[in-house]
Parts: structure tokens; sequence; C-alpha cells
């Protein structure tokens, strides 16, 4: 959601007359667009700041600006703990940056402006979009339930929904544009429709993709186990541009972590889901979140959490050790697991995930599978040079190279497996798409000016 918002901004300052600075150059303007979810994106936050704050001092009329979740969540510390911050805008109002800049560098004094409730849905603003093939679509913003350990409902709000035919417009431009692949975003999307009634709005959403001619791949993020219901499955299993990909998040198997982590699910109902889903769409690969050291957790709450891994059998999973969130339920909860505590079983359960990612990254050998190919050179070692992308069910593959170029499409045998990737030596064939000429076209432009996004700061959720 974040990129999506960086996407916004980007497009936001280009219509307001600033372009891209290239990567050898000094930028007029810096934006950080943060997130709040785990502590270390405070850390590395207020880390960047103070890695700047020698550029800012060489050049006094360089501009930063900090947005998103945590600007939300802190509002005027950040000018009071970085005073060199010049604009600090929060997750409702986006669309408002271009002025508050302009207001600083009038005013000569920072600009914070952080609204409570959101009044332009980022997905009517303009867009510059990082990738010419792959798009982002939000379905939704905000989120209506109460998880103890989380703080996104307190910054980004109560769940807000857009109605359908919006989403199928942008999607069907985007299309005409070139984009092979959109990704449906939502906090909880399989609560989309709660704003206007119907619980099946997010199904006939699924279903409505398979209709926009040259749409390939339709990937959505994320579900709840709570409301993941039989029509979605369906939808999923019958749409042929629905990837067979599911990102459904775990966070705990154990049903008491689960209460106190107020998810609304609980174990059995969790791998019935997967069970269900793999009935349905058999070759589907399920990733999923989990959290270690919830407070409270003990050995036997954890062995539930690996009991649910070793039966799930995910293809890949975020893992994370529990960041305590000021404001939310958990902080103040008893029994506060001790850090080398949470380490060892962080250990453990990277451990097991990553030997079943490899063992179902084995049973693709011999494959043969559909990579679009990504951007960038791809993966270099001594002895060959390789290009990547993503197979249907989102796997990483990473093939010998090709005159294939991000867009396009390339058919390749599996040949090797590694717990987070493929490896493809045999290329088949190479499909050229319109978004493989749109690349090549950007290719051919070096921008210049500001900067609207510095790669090496670029925010990570």
């Amino acid at each position: 959601m974040n990129m999506h918002d960086s996407e916004r901004i980007a497009g936001l300052l280009e219509a307001a007359g600033y372009v891209r600075a290239a990567d050898d150059e000094p930028a007029d303007v810096v934006v950080f667009n943060t997130c709040a979810v785990r502590e270390n994106a405070d850390n590395r936050l207020y880390g960047n700041l103070g890695l700047l704050l020698p550029v800012k001092k060489a050049k006094p009329d360089m501009q930063i600006a900090v947005g998103g979740c945590l600007a939300q969540k802190d509002k005027g510390d950040i000018v009071r703990r970085a005073p060199w911050v010049d604009v600090v805008f929060g997750t409702h109002n986006i669309e408002a940056l271009p002025v508050l800049l302009e207001r600083a560098r009038i005013a000569r004094e920072a600009q914070v402006e952080i609204r409570e409730a959101l009044e332009v849905f980022p997905s009517t603003l303009p867009s510059r979009r990082e990738s010419v093939y792959a798009a982002w679509v939000a379905i939704s913003v905000g989120c209506n339930n109460t998880c103890t350990f989380c703080i996104v409902p307190s910054l980004r709000g109560r769940e807000r929904d857009r109605r359908p035919g919006d989403i199928l417009r942008e999607i069907q431009t985007l299309v005409a544009d070139g984009v092979l692949e959109v990704t449906l975003l939502g906090q909880n999307v399989n609560s989309y429709g709660v704003d206007f009634g119907d619980r099946q709005a997010f199904a006939k959403l699924l279903r409505a993709c398979g209709t926009i001619d040259g749409l390939e791949r339709v990937r959505f993020t994320s579900p709840h186990p709570r409301d993941f219901t039989d029509d979605v499955i369906a939808a999923m299993a019958e749409t042929p541009n629905v990837m067979p990909q599911l990102h459904m998040p775990l966070q705990s198997g154990s049903d008491a972590v689960l209460r106190r982590m107020r998810r609304s699910y609980r174990k059995e109902k969790y791998l019935d889901i997967i069970s269900r889903v793999r009935s349905a769409i058999p070759d589907a690969a399920i990733t999923t979140d989990i959290i270690v050291g919830f407070p409270g957790e003990t050995e036997d709450d954890f062995a539930e959490t690996l009991d649910v891994v070793r039966k799930a059998r995910f293809a890949g999973a975020f893992t994370f050790q529990y960041s305590k969130r000021p404001g939310t339920p958990a902080a103040e909860m008893p029994d506060q697991v001790p850090p080398d505590v949470v380490a060892d079983r962080f250990a453990r359960l990277v451990a097991l995930v990553e030997q079943i990612a490899l063992e179902e990254n084995q049973a693709q050998v011999g494959r043969v599978v559909e990579v679009l190919v990504a951007e960038g050179e791809g993966r270099k070692d001594a002895e060959t040079h390789r290009m990547s992308g993503r197979a249907p069910d989102n796997r990483l593959v990473h093939f010998r190279a090709t005159d294939a170029r991000p867009g396009d499409v390339v058919t390749v045998a599996v040949t090797q497996a590694a717990p987070h990737c493929l490896i493809a030596d045999q290329v088949l064939g190479v499909r050229r798409t319109r978004a493989g000429d749109a690349w090549e076209a950007r290719r051919s432009v070096r921008p210049s000016g500001v900067l609207l996004g510095m790669p090496a700061l670029r925010p990570r959720t």
C-alpha cells in the first residue's frame, strides 16, 4: 500500500511540475513515505533523516518531506526530533504535498498538516508507476478490525470501499496503457463491499476482472481468514486470469494467542480454508505472515505455530519478531516474552519455513512455467547471467538471459530449486508484449531535475 501511495506522490509532484532527479544528481526534494507497523520503521526514518542533515546544511534550499503512517502517528514530533524537515503530511492528505512544499518554501518554516479523515481517495490522484507491466489498484482503504498488535486502523481509519465500476474503469485504463498484471489492494480485501452492503462484492470483482481483455494476471492482498468464503475460492478457481496464489496471514497457530491477538478465527478454521483452496486450485502457492513472541506466548503456543506450518506447507512466509507498538492493547499486556526467547523461536521458525519452502520448490523442478519478466538486470554469478521474473503462482524464477525485456513473457523449464526461488536453464520461448515496448521506450528517456524518490531510500513496508 505504501508503494502504491508512493507512486501517487510521485504522480502528484510530476503534475505540479517536478521531474525525477537522476541517480548521480543532487536532489532538491526528498520524500519519505513511511510505515508504522514495526519499530524498525521509526529507526530507519530517523536514521535516514540524520544522514541527510549534512546534505541539508550544505544545500539549505533542499526540501525534506515525511509522509505516511509514521507521520500520521508522530505528527509534530518529527519536526521536533528533526527540525531540518520541511513538510510532514499524513495518510489522509497526500494530495496536499505540492502545496505544503510551496508553503514551506515561501514561509521558510516547517509545514505540518495531519488530517484525521480521508477526503480524497488515493486512486483518484495522478500516478507515476514504477513498473510498465504491473500496477497496484486499491479497492479499499482503512480497516475495521481491532487486532491488538496493530496500529494501522488508528492511522488509516475505518474501511472505505471504492465502487466496483470505478475500480474496473481504472484497471481498463491501465490495461490500455500496456499493463498485464494488477494487484488489488486492501487491508482486508475479503471484507470489500461492507460500505455498500454486498458481502459477495469481492468475489464478483474477481470475476469481473476476468472479463477485461488484455489483463493477463490478477492478484490480491491481503485477505483475512475470518472473512474468507467459498464464493471467493470459487471465483479464484473459475477466473482464468486470477493467479493460483494466496497470501493469507496466519500470525499464530495457537488458539490462545489468536484470542489475545483478537484475530477472530482459530487454527482449524485457517487450515480448513487452505484445504478448500487446494482442493479447488491444486497448484496454488500459499504464503503467510507469522509473528513470534506475542505477549504471553508459551513454548506450547509456539509449538502450535510450528504444527500449522508443517500442515500448511507454505511456499514462503514473512516472519516477524513481535514489535511493541505504543498505543496498541498488546503493548500493555503482561508476560512480554524475553528477547532471547523470541530470537530463539524466530530462528527455529525460519529454519522450518525455509526447509518446507525448499521442498515445495523442489517439487516444481521439471515443470514448464510462464514467467513475467521483472525490471532490472536480474541475478549475476560467476558462470552465467540470469534475468528474473514471476511465475503465475508468484514464485520468483531466475532464468538464463535472453533478449526478453521487462514486461515480456518467457516460457521456461524449471531445472533447479532454492528456498526462495526457482532456477530455469531452459528457455523455451519469448513472447513480446506492449509492456516490453513501453519499457524500452522509457529506458531511452534519461530523467533529470528534482527528485521524486531516491531508490536507496524507497519505503519498505
